[in-house]
């Protein structure tokens, strides 16, 4: 792939590891090939780094592909997945997962990603629905304030909530910012 042709989510090869665009500008210059500036995420480690590329350098594509798998269940700060199609079980320690263990519930259905046929990262979907566990009950009339509460999910996270969620209500929750979106439809 040649590297003016780069854009969010092209996934690169550089030093034998992995990584994903999330930000890139082509500068044209005066004299000579304009440069493509980027922002680059190792997908192994998660750390961020600004490269510089001549717009006509060739680079190599990442063997990066995504499969569905279920995350089965938590044992201390192993997380353990199986893949839907092979049923082989692998896992991810708590500080690879990050936010990410907020969210996770037996069963539940995620995208793996996998480097040369290995699982590096876990995607989940962008919203989820979970239920509350605990909260205090909401006060009729209280609903005019726009205020919020603390609410306990059935992941043991806990969030701000409008005043009218109570306990066993279901509701959506954005996993990019860890947010009340709604109440979910039933």
């Amino acid at each position: 792939m040649e590297a003016g042709k780069l854009r969010n989510g092209n996934k690169v090869l550089m030093e034998g590891q992995p990584y994903i665009v999330v930000q890139y500008m082509l500068r044209p210059q005066s004299r000579g090939a304009a440069k493509m500036i980027t922002k680059m995420k190792n997908l192994i480690t998660g750390a961020v780094i600004e490269k510089t590329f001549p717009s006509s350098e060739n680079l190599e594509e990442a063997d990066v592909s995504l499969s569905r798998s279920q995350y089965l269940y938590s044992d201390g700060d192993n997380f353990i997945f199986m893949d839907n199609e092979t049923f082989e079980q692998f896992e991810f320690l708590k500080d690879k997962l990050g936010d990410l263990v907020n969210f996770l519930k037996d069963g539940m259905d995620v995208s793996i990603m996998k480097f040369n046929g290995n699982p590096i990262n876990v995607e989940l979907p962008p919203t989820i629905t979970l239920e509350v566990t605990a909260t205090e009950p909401g006060v009729r009339g209280d609903t005019a304030t726009g205020g919020t509460k603390p609410a306990t999910l059935e992941t043991g996270f806990v969030l701000s909530v409008p005043l009218f969620i109570n306990q066993g209500d279901k509701i959506v929750v954005n996993t990019v910012t860890g947010e009340y979106r709604e109440r979910a439809k039933v």
